[in-house]
C-alpha cells in the first residue's frame, strides 16, 4: 500500500526538530528507525502532513553510566542495546528483551525513543522500561520535562508527548543484585508477543511489566502489591491479570492471554529469583 502525501524534512539537531514541530503541530510526525510509523502510514493509519527525519541527529545515540542511573539517547538502536557492556552489567534485563525484538534487521534499524514514542501495547521495550522504573526525558518549547514511565503511556499508540515535544533520553535506575527475567510467547522468533512479561526484584524495588494485555503497555500492579504483603512468586503470579484489558485477535482470547499472563508471570518471578540467588 502507498501512504498519503507528505512533506519530508530532514534535520541534524534536536533544536531543528523542535521548531518544525512547533510550526507543523499536530501534522508532524518524528521519523528514527520507521519500522512502526512507515507501516501505519501505509495502511492509512497515520497521514502526517510532514514527517520529520531525525535519524541523523547528533548526540541522541550513547549508553552512560551517570553515577546512581543509566542514561540512554533516545536515537540509541535496539543492536546497540543488546552488545552494550554497560547494560550487561548494571540493566541486563534491557539488554536481553532488546536481543528479542523483532529480527537483526529491525534491531539495527530500530530506536528504544522510537519505541516507547510509539506506545504500542505489544512492543517488548515499554514494558522493560516500566518494570525498571525507567524515567523519561522531553524536551520542548519549554525545556526539558521528566516522566516517570508508569505515567507516559495514555491510551492505545499514543504518550503524554506534547506534539512540540521529543523524546531525548531514557534513565534506568541501577538495581544492585537484582534478579531479572523477561518471558515472550510468539508463534515465530520474530512475531509480536502474544503476551510478554518483564520483571525485575532487588531489595529496593519490584516490577513487573507486561506486553500485549490492554491497550497501553501495563505494570501488573496486583502482582507487586502481592510480593511486598509476602505472597509467594506462584501465589502473586495468579493475580496477573487484574486490571488487564487483554485483548482478542487472531492469536487468541482474552481468556487465552490472562491464562499466559499467569503462566509467564509466574516463569519469570521464579526466573528472577534463581538469578538473585545466583548473583549472592
Amino acid at each position: 500500500m502507498i501512504p498519503a502525501a507528505f512533506d519530508y524534512e530532514r534535520v541534524d539537531t534536536v533544536d531543528g526538530a523542535l521548531t518544525l514541530l512547533a510550526e507543523h503541530g499536530d501534522e508532524a510526525k518524528l521519523l528514527a528507525g520507521g519500522h512502526s510509523l512507515i507501516p501505519l502510514m501505509k495502511m492509512r493509519l497515520a497521514a502526517p502532513a510532514v514527517l520529520v527525519d531525525v535519524g541523523r541527529v547528533d548526540g541522541l545515540s550513547f549508553i552512560r553510566d551517570a553515577g546512581d542511573h543509566l542514561a540512554i539517547g533516545a536515537l540509541t538502536r535496539h543492536r546497540d542495546l543488546e552488545v552494550s557492556p554497560v547494560l550487561a552489567e548494571h540493566a541486563p534485563l534491557l539488554a536481553h528483551a532488546a536481543s528479542h525484538v523483532g529480527d537483526p534487521q529491525v534491531r539495527h534499524r530500530g530506536t528504544i525513543g522510537g519505541s516507547l514514542a510509539h506506545a504500542d501495547p505489544a512492543s517488548d521495550l515499554p514494558a522493560v522500561v516500566l518494570a525498571l522504573g525507567g524515567t523519561l526525558v522531553a524536551r520542548g518549547p519549554g525545556g526539558e520535562r521528566l516522566i516517570p514511565a508508569s505515567g507516559f503511556f495514555r491510551g492505545f499508540l499514543e504518550s503524554v508527548l506534547e506534539p512540540t515535544e521529543m523524546l531525548v533520553e531514557i534513565r534506568i535506575p541501577k538495581l544492585a543484585g537484582a534478579g531479572w527475567s523477561f518471558q515472550k510467547f510468539t508463534r515465530r522468533a520474530q512475531d509480536w508477543a502474544i503476551v510478554g512479561v518483564a520483571a525485575v526484584r532487588s531489595e529496593s524495588h519490584t516490577g513487573v511489566g507486561l506486553v500485549n494485555m490492554g491497550t497501553t503497555p501495563l505494570l501488573a500492579n496486583a502482582v507487586v502489591e502481592a510480593l511486598e504483603g509476602g505472597a509467594s512468586p506462584e501465589e502473586a503470579a495468579a493475580l496477573a491479570a487484574v486490571g488487564t484489558e487483554a485483548p482478542t485477535d487472531g492469536n487468541g482470547t482474552a481468556a487465552y492471554r490472562e491464562h499466559l499472563a499467569r503462566v509467564l508471570v509466574r516463569r519469570a518471578l521464579q526466573e528472577a529469583a534463581r538469578r538473585a540467588v545466583a548473583d549472592d
